[in-house]
């Protein structure tokens, strides 16, 4: 068994802190503090290659395997959880369903742009019905000669008003049931689609969460990614991939706490000495360090599974489930090792905090992500 990262995913670990550092701490604040986009940012991650990262040179990606790709969200992620989600639904929701499920054409006309981060991607799954009840899709497409025509709503869509491209559930059999659920593929600008409103949020306040809208919304026949009826199973494939940058999204926060939490023990002197010298904060410092540690194993070896081409759905639930909680006791510990300043929205540990939130929600809740282990550690009861 092999604990170390190959020569190519430490460069790129290197190379995307070097970037997260130079290009994004400066701003982290104040696109969170001002609710803006980081269209700059973004442009500069896309000239990178690290908008598509795991999708083959041949379709405008770079190439890399998941390791690495967690890798990157975890070191973007460490310096602002907005722009790590943004790159995280953008490749592993947007950008991965077109090339798993897309037919050749479909990989031709929209991989290369998206991939390139030409243009931004996202996936419409949630609607104000259908949450954690990823089978109570209401939005519909009905067969219409050579055009299919969507009605419904979708709801907190990252990158949904911003996105060119948008992969839509949408019930084409009410009586099937899952099985009656089909995934198309919306382009900005069609008729009868419309971003809603873009949400204000707790956290990750830099990046887009957004309502979508279809009224008799026609999108040619050959939209439909993969085949009539395949969508439920199609997105629960994604969601597993999902959970892995969701979950390499929370270590990366974790991290930043507990390197914004190290950095002021050493600064902050009280009863004469600086507090990281007292028991009690070297224990929590040590739990952040330990839990973290395991969760950066769990998610990479899920990552490194998704590789070589084997089930990973219960690792990969399990690593999302485990780094979230433990981001989840990391940024409370940072919080509270800064005492007072840590409630200050002048020191990031506050902005890690709310920016973590997300991540016990985000690609199933902890609640769902039980569920899917204990089914598959279970098995048939």
């Amino acid at each position: 068994m092999e604990f170390e990262l190959t020569e190519e995913q430490q460069m790129i670990r290197r190379m995307v802190r070097e970037f997260a550092e130079k290009e994004i701490r400066p701003i982290a604040r104040e696109i969170d503090a001002r609710g803006e986009f980081p269209w700059e940012v973004i442009r500069k991650m896309a000239g990178l290659g690290l908008l598509g990262l795991p999708i083959p040179e041949q379709y405008g990606g770079s190439g890399a395997d998941t390791v690495s790709y967690a890798i990157a969200v975890e070191e973007v992620s460490r310096v602002s959880g907005s722009i790590g989600i943004t790159m995280a639904a953008h490749t592993s929701l947007g950008l991965y369903p077109l090339y798993r499920f897309g037919s050749e054409e479909q990989k031709n006309q929209y991989l290369p742009r998206l991939a390139s981060g030409e243009g931004l991607a996202a996936f419409g799954l949630t609607e104000p019905e259908a949450g954690s009840d990823a089978g109570g899709v209401k939005t519909t497409a009905v067969l219409d000669g050579d055009q299919w025509v969507l009605n419904g709503q979708k709801t907190f869509i990252t990158s949904g008003s911003i996105a060119d491209v948008v992969i839509i559930a949408a019930l084409t059999d009410k009586a099937a049931g899952t099985r009656g659920i089909s995934n198309f593929i919306v382009e900005k600008g069609t008729p009868g689609f419309r971003p809603g409103r873009d949400e204000d949020k707790m956290g990750l306040k830099g990046s887009v969460t957004s309502e979508l809208f279809f009224e008799d919304c026609r999108v040619p026949k050959a939209n439909l990614l993969g085949q009539v009826g395949e969508g439920f199973k199609q997105f629960l494939i994604t969601l597993d991939g999902g959970r892995i940058s969701i979950g390499a999204m929370a270590l990366g926060l974790a991290q930043g706490a507990l390197d914004a939490a190290i950095k002021y023990s050493k600064e902050r002197v009280q009863f004469g000495q600086p507090i990281a010298r007292f028991q009690a904060i070297q224990w929590m410092i040590a739990d952040m360090a330990t839990e973290i540690e395991a969760a950066r194993w769990m998610i990479y070896r899920a990552a490194w599974l998704k590789d070589k081409g084997g089930r990973f759905t219960k690792e990969a639930a399990m690593a999302k489930l485990y780094a979230s909680e433990a981001a989840e006791r990391a940024c409370f510990k940072a919080i509270q090792i800064h005492g007072g300043y840590g409630y200050m929205s002048e020191y990031d540990v506050e902005r890690i905090y709310r920016d973590n939130r997300l991540t016990t929600i985000g690609e199933g809740t902890s609640e769902i992500q039980r569920l899917v282990i204990a089914r598959q550690v279970l098995g048939e009861v």
